[in-house]
């Protein structure tokens, strides 16, 4: 049997994926800051000694070229070159100094996480307060294998910064290192502290599956069994847009006067529900799970009541917002 033949360049990618010095050193330097600080406590004021600074590429360039003026100042004996030369030595180090203090002092007032989907992206909401004199500029925060958001804050002023984290899968997920960071004033360096936070999400299943809806159960009362046709569906209140819904749904007549985008909501006929079992779920039990929880926003979109049976526990009858997040946390953590 023939053997296949690995090229040099899928040899050089498999390398870089089992070494990488950098993100190991990162690891344990992340490591250590956490030892040397602990964990963190909500509201937190930055002190001095938790912000590190280094400088920047541009700093590193600015540095060489400083170094040269000085060698060619002493070298030729002009007094003009050594005198820019040390003022712009001046400028670089009151700069380092700007770009520590823009993170000195700040504070972190609250931290909160939104609930997600397994695979998506979930929001982080982050409120900054500025008790200084001066403007906080060139700031930055990230979590852990996010994008970095830029912002500033002005004096007094209380920020409110959104970020995404990425939901792995379902579960508890910890989101517990943020590093807030700044390039002020003149980007010659980089000043960094890491925040540790019990900070925590909850990442619902994935939505997926094509089983259809299992059938409702129940009869409606005799009063409205003459003024609504057996599963037939009534108009009940608007509701605002989501992601997901289908365009029919929305009240087109509504947003053309001027409205914003809203939904119309329809309850089914009462005495009617729909029971979301584990056992009609098809497939292994990610898979059960990944189906439950397509039905439950299906019938969320339709405002019908629904019960959720899992081998743990039966969530009751029920629709809603907050029927919503019970039943799709109990998915989320069902075996764990």
């Amino acid at each position: 049997m023939p053997t296949a033949i690995r090229s040099p360049m899928d040899s050089s990618k498999r390398s870089r994926f089992r070494f990488e010095p950098r993100a190991r050193i990162a690891a344990r330097v992340q490591r250590w800051a956490q030892s040397r600080q602990g964990e963190d406590v909500l509201p937190l004021s930055l002190h001095q000694r938790r912000i590190y600074i280094l400088p920047t590429k541009s700093g590193i360039g600015a540095a060489v070229l400083l170094f040269a003026m000085l060698l060619a100042g002493m070298n030729y004996g002009n007094s003009l070159a050594l005198f820019l030369c040390f003022t712009l030595t001046g400028v670089t180090l009151v700069s380092m100094h700007e770009c520590h203090r823009a993170l000195s002092g700040i504070r972190l007032l609250r931290a909160l996480a939104d609930n997600t989907f397994a695979g998506q992206a979930g929001d982080l909401h982050l409120y900054f307060e500025n008790a200084d004199s001066r403007a906080r500029e060139a700031l930055k925060v990230k979590c852990a294998h996010g994008e970095p958001v830029g912002f500033s804050v002005q004096p007094g002023e209380i920020k409110s910064v959104s970020l995404k984290f990425q939901a792995a899968r379902r579960g508890r997920q910890w989101i517990g290192l943020l590093k807030l960071s700044s390039t002020a004033s003149m980007g010659l360096f980089q000043a960094w502290a890491w925040i540790h936070l019990p900070l925590q999400a909850i990442v619902y299943p994935k939505p997926a599956g094509n089983r259809s809806l299992p059938p409702p159960v129940g009869r409606p009362p005799s009063g409205q069994q003459n003024t609504r046709n057996n599963g037939e569906e009534e108009w009940a209140w608007l509701r605002d847009f989501q992601d997901g819904d289908p365009p029919r749904s929305v009240a087109w007549k509504a947003y053309a006067r001027g409205a914003p985008l809203m939904v119309a909501h329809y309850d089914s006929p009462a005495g009617l529900q729909r029971t979301l079992s584990f056992s009609m779920a098809g497939g292994s039990p990610e898979q059960k799970l990944s189906q439950l929880t397509q039905w439950v926003l299906a019938c969320e979109r339709l405002g019908e009541n629904y019960a959720l049976e899992l081998p743990d526990g039966l969530q009751g009858a029920d629709h809603g917002q907050a029927h919503r997040r019970l039943c799709l946390e109990s998915l989320a953590l069902f075996g764990l």
